[in-house]
């Protein structure tokens, strides 16, 4: 191993710094029209948050456009039913710190938004983000502080979107398979699997 333990060591790697301007233009410091389109057209945002148990980064997923944009600087973000362990909104509580990155299928482009959060539950803004008769339990709200599209190496490198790349599940353990193994059979298995298509469609919202 040769580790890298300066930033000196670091930036003599990497041409000691220098960067191309494009890449320190498309940083702003609130949602530009262009950027609005981008967040609208995503249904599924990974969210990264620090505790002091350490980092968290949690899938978030939706219909296209459920991240509200309140206003150029502040986010909108209904917490969903999910399994209940809140990691990241027990993270927001204590440290505010975010992280935003949008997919949006078919798309190469991501799309990256830093800040700062808190956890809102008044009422009226629950229920304004009502879908299928249910309102979240909290909303997720940001202030913008970064927000920046990335260039489209990685989505081309990984194929991410080309259908003639799509792994079937088959060759992958199901959820039930990994609980069971992680339990010693206390949960999970075979019947776990059969059961979550239904459980699933009576607790999406």
């Amino acid at each position: 191993m040769s580790r890298v333990t300066t930033i000196d060591e670091l930036e003599a790697i990497y041409g000691n710094g220098a960067i191309a301007e494009a890449s320190t233009a498309k940083v702003a410091d609130r949602i530009i029209p262009e950027y609005r389109q981008l967040i609208e057209g995503s249904p599924f945002v990974a969210l990264a948050t620090s505790g002091p148990e350490g980092l968290d980064c949690s899938p978030r997923g939706d219909l296209a456009g459920f991240i509200r944009i309140h206003d150029e600087r502040t986010l909108m973000m209904p917490d969903r039913r999910g399994n209940n362990r809140i990691d990241s909104l027990r993270n927001i509580v204590r440290d505010p710190r975010v992280a935003l990155l949008f997919l949006i299928p078919g798309l190469n482009t991501t799309f990256r938004v830093n800040g700062r959060a808190f956890i809102d539950t008044d009422q009226a803004l629950l229920d304004s983000f009502i879908m299928d008769g249910k309102a979240p339990r909290s909303v997720l709200v940001m202030e913008v502080e970064e927000a920046y599209f990335q260039c489209a190496r990685a989505l081309i490198r990984s194929e991410l979107w080309n259908p003639e790349k799509f792994r079937s599940p088959k060759e992958f353990p199901t959820p039930g398979r990994m609980l069971a193994a992680l339990s010693e059979n206390r949960v999970g298995g075979e019947t776990y699997d059969n059961e979550w298509a239904a459980r699933a469609a009576k607790t999406m919202w």
